[in-house]
């Protein structure tokens, strides 16, 4: 009975008790950035609407044009107006990003060769991706890793805000206007306008012959494939520039570098041991072989030792930068370590020279190329990237991440604005000259073969190679005026193997681009190469 009365007691006292509330989730908190941007979200949205415009005009199926330069320069100054509007002052060393990045689009409306215009194009993006990351984030302490891994969660990390510039406008619609705000209506409205419109269009075209005349001739006039394409390309690149604002300004990425934990240098002393001795072998048998040129002529011929190899060494020499590298930074510092290190990245600088030797031995027998040249470039550079390594073996402190992207921003911008087609032409076409005039004085020639014959590859270098190769064809009797005559360029010009033909595969596209480029379109290289053309009509 007692218990009843107990239970009739506890049921009456939790009918009266309040309802149980639930600890809710507090919501995500806005970075200061994301704030700025949700607040101001009216201009960056027009902003980016009219970037991506713009993009489209200057940049659609319009490679290297003069608005190449115009455009990527322009946005330089888009993006700092926009940290301007996100409170973001410019720090000083984004002044070096900014000059190379525009550096690299003059290269690129100034050359019309394809491959580079990839590469500048490749560094232009990381370099602007560098850029925004050292203006959002205190990067001074990053490494190699560090920032590599950043730039990968920037191009990732920005898919995933997708939906952003839709989430953002409904935010400032509500906070500006209650429930769903005028911006609101007004992307509604536009939503609910466009197929009205293309509804109505059809039934006037079809009401009135002379209306459907008219619009029958514009939609003639327009190609709609590339329409859509630039619709696409519109909307390609508000999406890019929203979303990666977006995911810049939330702050997702570690500011913190961290600090490495040094291992023991006995693992390091170990591992460098064994390779140091090979190294030092091998670079003693590079001295008497390869630069004294003593090796056993019954075994093989000095050629055949010095073509080969290159590639090899050229990787053992990354293998060995990486390693270097490692040892300084991820143990302690250590006197034993210190020297075999050291031994090592002089070992590496002979294997950089014997590369360098094999590839200019083997320019001797099979001529220049793009890709001879570009590796020269590469160890030329492997050298001054080793040399920042090595400096900071003995020198804890020393930049070495913003050493080597200076030295590779340099020296790659030297590489562009040289037109190695240019140069290519220019050596492997000056042999032909050079062999005959050697030969009347009983002089050897640099090259080792009798005479070039790759006429193939000649005729597939870019306008760059005009003021080498229209002069030179002149003089060999072609005729400027069959590039006015046929498109049928096999059954017309003959064979691209040949001596007397290759000539016209290499002026006929050069003379139909010169044709077609508008003033978008306009580049310096096939301007110079069109000039050539009509120098030498």
């Amino acid at each position: 009975m007692d218990a009843d009365k107990i239970n009739k007691q506890n049921n009456v006292q939790a009918a009266n008790m309040p309802p149980v509330q639930f600890a809710q989730k507090p919501e995500e908190q806005d970075t200061l950035y994301t704030a700025r941007l949700k607040t101001n979200y009216p201009f960056f949205g027009l902003a980016g609407i009219v970037y991506a415009v713009v993009y489209a005009f200057c940049m659609y199926r319009n490679a290297s044009g003069i608005t190449h330069p115009f455009f990527v320069i322009g946005s330089l100054f888009f993006y700092f107006f926009c940290m301007r509007k996100l409170e973001i002052s410019v720090k000083k060393d984004s002044y070096f990003y900014m000059a190379a990045i525009a550096l690299l689009s003059i290269a690129t409306f100034c050359t019309d060769d394809g491959k580079l215009i990839i590469m500048n194009k490749t560094g232009i993006f990381f370099l602007t991706i560098s850029l925004l990351l050292h203006q959002f984030y205190q990067d001074e302490k990053w490494r190699l890793g560090k920032y590599l891994g950043a730039i990968c969660l920037t191009v990732f990390g920005s898919i995933g805000e997708l939906a952003r510039p839709f989430t953002d406008a409904a935010h400032y619609g509500k906070r500006k206007n209650g429930k769903s705000g005028r911006l609101s209506y007004m992307i509604g409205g536009i939503a609910i306008t466009i197929p009205l419109i293309a509804i109505i269009w059809t039934l006037l075209a079809n009401a009135d012959q002379v209306f459907g005349d008219m619009t029958d001739r514009m939609f003639r006039s327009i190609n709609m494939l590339d329409s859509v394409g630039v619709g696409f390309t519109i909307l390609f690149m508000f999406m890019a520039y929203y979303c990666m604002l977006a995911y810049l300004c939330d702050s997702h990425i570690r500011e913190e570098a961290g600090e490495r934990k040094q291992t023991d240098a006995v693992l390091a002393i170990v591992v460098t041991l064994p390779l140091t001795a090979l190294y030092v072998i091998f670079s003693i048998v590079q001295i008497v072989c390869l630069f004294m040129g003593r090796i056993n002529a019954a075994d093989y011929t000095y050629a055949e030792y010095a073509r080969q190899g290159f590639f090899q060494l050229l990787f053992v020499c990354l293998i060995n930068v990486v390693l270097v590298q490692l040892g300084v930074g991820h143990f302690r510092k250590n006197a034993m370590l210190n020297i075999m290190l050291t031994i090592v990245s002089l070992c590496t600088y002979v294997m950089i020279a014997s590369s360098a030797v094999r590839m200019v031995l083997y320019i001797r027998y099979y001529y220049l190329t793009f890709l001879r040249l570009f590796v020269l470039w590469a160890l030329a550079v492997l050298f001054l990237l080793l040399t920042g390594v090595l400096i900071s073996v003995y020198k804890k402190n020393f930049p070495v991440f913003r050493f080597s992207v200076t030295v590779l921003t340099v020296c790659y911008l030297l590489f562009s604005f040289g037109h190695p087609d240019y140069w290519i032409a220019r050596c492997n076409l000056g042999q032909i000259r050079e062999a005959q005039s050697l030969e009347s004085q009983g002089e050897e020639s640099f090259f080792q073969t009798a005479s070039y014959g790759d006429f193939a590859y000649l005729s597939r270098l870019s306008a760059d190679a005009a003021p080498v190769l229209i002069p030179y064809l002149a003089e060999q009797g072609y005729s400027m005026d069959r590039m006015e005559e046929e498109d049928n360029r096999e059954a017309y010009f003959g064979s691209r193997a040949e001596a007397d033909s290759w000539g016209y595969y290499y002026m006929k596209p050069l003379y139909d681009r010169k044709q077609n480029d508008g003033i978008r379109g306009f580049n310096l290289s096939r301007y110079v190469g069109g000039n050539y053309l009509e120098k030498y009509k």
